[in-house]
Formats: C-alpha cells, structure tokens, sequence
C-alpha cells in the first residue's frame, strides 16, 4: 500500500496554463491521489466558452463552482449554475460549457478517475487548442479517450452568446 502525503495547496499554488479559451491551475495530480481523482481549477473570462461538444470516454468531471456563473449544455439539457453548485457531467455524455455571466467563473473540476488532467498538461505544452496543430490535437484526444466536435462552436456562439475566452492567470 502507497502512502498518501498531505498536501496544503495555496490560493496562488499549483502550475496554471491556458487550454485555448479558459486558464486551467493544476491543484491535485492523479499520481497524488492513487489515481482515483484530480483536480484542477478553470477561470473563464466573461461569457466564455469553454471548449466545443465533447464527450469523456473515461471519467465523470464534477465541476463545483466557486464564483461567477457557468452554464453548461449536457446532452439535449441547459443548465446554468452559481457558487456552491456542482455540476455532474459523466462520462460518455456529448457537453459543453460556459461563463453565462459578466464576471469570471472559476470552478473546481474533480475528475475522476485521474488522468485527463494529463490532456489538460499535454494541451497546454501545444500553445491551447487554438494553436495546437489540429492533427496533435486529434491525436491527443485519441489518446485521452475524447471525442470533439470543433464544428460545433460556432453553433454554440451564436446559440449562447458566448466567445473564445481569454486568459486570466
């Protein structure tokens, strides 16, 4: 059996990066928890969108919000959540989403199992999404067990009102 260490990480801890539309801070590696979590935290700039419909093949995300407001699209249902809310987007399940407000959203993303925090670093090294060679990119979500439909976001611009986000770390 592995011994877990205590870990205290601060409000400015953590590696952060930008994944192509919203900051991600790595808070808790996979490695840390035995590879039954991770987490991460997002920061969306106002009315940003988070990525095109996608679906994990692998792991459930949980996204608890801390401040701002996010919404989210999952499956045919849109929802929209503020602080204290947790938002279950299990795995296999087509989803998106958003900063629905005027102020930054930041969440906690819990996934679970761990490992797509790893994307999450790879994607990062690439420059984001918006300047990955879109052929990496495909490979690293095959890779990660993920399925994207890029062509989706100009739908869900228009759709939600929502933009290509900027980096707030």
């Amino acid at each position: 059996m592995s011994v877990i260490t205590t870990t205290i990480v601060r409000p400015t801890g953590g590696v952060t990066g930008f994944l192509g539309s919203m900051g991600v801070r790595f808070m808790i590696d996979g490695s840390e928890a035995q590879e039954r979590f991770a987490l991460v935290e997002h920061l969306l700039s106002s009315h940003a969108l988070a990525a095109p419909l996608h679906r994990h093949t692998r792991e459930d995300e949980y996204s608890f919000i801390l401040a701002g407001r996010m919404g989210a699209l999952l499956g045919d249902d849109v929802v929209e959540a503020g602080p204290g809310d947790l938002v279950h987007k299990p795995r296999d399940q087509w989803h998106t989403f958003w900063n629905a407000g005027d102020e930054p959203c930041r969440l906690l993303e819990i996934i679970s199992p761990a490992g797509f925090e790893r994307f999450f670093a790879e994607l990062v090294a690439m420059g984001g999404s918006l300047r990955a060679d879109p052929a990496e990119l495909g490979a690293l979500s095959e890779r990660y067990g993920l399925e994207m439909m890029p062509e989706s976001v100009p739908e869900l611009m228009q759709r939600f009102g929502v933009v290509l986000g900027d980096d707030l770390y």
